[in-house]
């Protein structure tokens, strides 16, 4: 057995130091007070598409909106949902350059801004057109929050909190999702037009708490210290200064800095493999279809009356997020590929109940295999959030080094929209390729630092990384060594 090398022991210095460390954030001011913040400006990005989802969900069922549109249906349905995916995919080449240069923070405005002119004009739609076009400027603001706030969660948060407030960040999708299906409930029956405008007003709030609590947030120390602000990083982050800086500073050496960076070397094709495909299983693994077309799916299976279906799409949502907050709390312990295995290989199983259930249903009309349906869709629920929901966020944090993080979140962004603007179309592809891709591609990365994680393939620049630390991490010592000595001698 060989033994651990020093090097070794530096490697993982910042990761013993936070296992070590006994006292829970609530006990602790300053994350006490990071993590509220992070609430409402990071946290709750995924608010806005939650929202949106469950809104065209629900709208569906609300017979002024239904009017008023002349019964869309089909490839109108379609585009009317698949136009916001549309617009993310127009502006996300965009995005990392925005994220990298003015920061995590200006990223979230900006997309912020652009969301709340989207809701804006979708409330004061006066036709068909006028509606789909709004809905491609809401498309155009999300990626920039998404990117900006998912890249800033991690890079702020301690590292024993940082998967679960990742994990959490894609759970708020269901908050967004609740009030909208709430709303509909409320305003389905409503005659007039305020029926489906008052849903779409509504979408503005959570982009309204981005930007009015932005400034309270200190900006990424990542972004910092690599913009030469390093003691305002300092401040921040003062125990995992060193291993940062000097991890940026083997980034900086063997970074471009185009879009070729991400196939420049074999560990970053690996990476860009990695984000691709996960773009695809998050949208390809059936979500869609309960998230746009739930008021069609149960029209197929002999529930067509519209007090029912905003009921079911309420008790979803609700379940949706009780199923996925528990996830976030406890599936980031685990290792990150056996969950991914386990959550797809349910999700298959779940999917093959669902097809035999609904083919019995079009042969029969039997309530046996309505309810059974019914019974699919609530169980797809934590199958889909144990993995594709819990992990996501922070697995692309951890796979993709600093200085292609924002490009590495933009491509998984690209696939993903790409895919959800074609499942607007088609139903998902088979999931059993999912599983064998994750087996053979997907790394480990769970119980390390993000400076640990940042050479993830490049095992001779980890070795480099190590020596750096240790070496810094060694002038610390002897220096403070050295003070304390001079202050006893005085």
């Amino acid at each position: 057995m060989v033994a651990p090398t020093a090097n070794d022991a530096a490697a993982d210095l910042v990761s013993r130091l936070a296992a070590q460390d006994k006292t829970p954030w609530y006990k602790k001011p300053n994350l006490r007070i990071l993590y509220l913040v992070l609430m409402p400006t990071c946290i709750g990005v995924e608010m806005t598409s939650g929202f949106d989802s469950s809104m065209m969900n629900g709208l569906q069922a609300v017979d002024s909106w239904d009017t008023f549109f002349n019964s869309p249906r089909s490839t109108l349905l379609g585009l009317m949902s698949a136009i916001y995916s549309l617009g993310a995919i127009v502006v996300l080449p965009l995005v990392p350059w925005i994220s990298d240069h003015l920061g995590r923070r200006m990223a979230i405005v900006f997309g912020s801004v652009l969301m709340i002119i989207g809701a804006a004009l979708q409330t004061a739609s006066q036709n068909f057109a006028m509606f789909v076009c709004s809905r491609l400027v809401l498309g155009f603001g999300i990626p920039f929050a998404i990117v900006g706030a998912s890249s800033l969660i991690g890079e702020l948060s301690h590292p024993k909190e940082r998967a679960i407030l990742g994990s959490l960040f894609n759970s708020c999708w269901f908050i967004g999702s609740i009030v909208a299906a709430g709303i509909t409930l409320g305003t389905f029956k409503m005659d007039s037009n305020w029926g489906w405008r008052i849903p779409s007003l509504v979408q503005i709030v959570p982009s309204f708490l981005q930007i009015g609590f932005i400034f309270f947030l200190p900006e990424s120390p990542r972004w910092l210290i690599a913009h030469g602000r390093g003691e305002e990083a300092y401040g921040i982050l003062a125990t995992e200064y060193a291993q940062i800086e000097r991890t940026l500073d083997l980034e900086k050496e063997v970074a471009k800095t185009s879009w070729l960076e991400l196939v420049a070397t074999s560990g970053m094709r690996k990476r860009l493999v990695v984000g691709s495909l996960l773009g695809l299983f998050t949208q390809w693994s059936g979500n869609g279809l309960t998230s746009y077309y739930l008021a069609r799916i149960l029209d197929n299976v002999g529930v067509t009356d519209n007090h029912t279906k905003n009921l079911i799409n309420l008790a979803l949502t609700c379940w949706g997020f009780v199923n996925a907050t528990f996830f976030a709390l406890t599936a980031s312990r685990l290792n990150r590929r056996t969950v991914y295995l386990i959550g797809t290989l349910t999700i298959l199983l779940i999917f093959t109940g669902w097809t035999v259930a609904s083919s019995n249903y079009a042969m029969t009309s039997s309530d046996a295999s309505s309810r059974a349906v019914i019974a699919f869709i609530f169980l797809y629920s934590p199958a889909y959030n144990v993995c594709f929901n819990a992990l996501t966020y922070p697995y692309l944090v951890e796979v993709f080094p600093y200085h292609v993080r924002a490009k590495g979140i933009a491509v998984f962004q690209w696939f993903g929209r790409m895919a959800a603007f074609f499942n607007q179309f088609v139903n998902p592809i088979g999931l059993a390729n999912a599983v064998l891709l994750i087996y053979f591609l997907f790394p480990e990365t769970a119980h390390k630092t993000l400076e640990e994680l940042s050479f993830l393939y490049e095992t001779d620049i980890q070795r480099e990384q190590a020596k750096r630390v240790e070496e810094d991490l060694g002038d610390q010592v002897e220096k403070r060594d050295d003070d304390e000595a001079g202050t006893k001698s005085a």
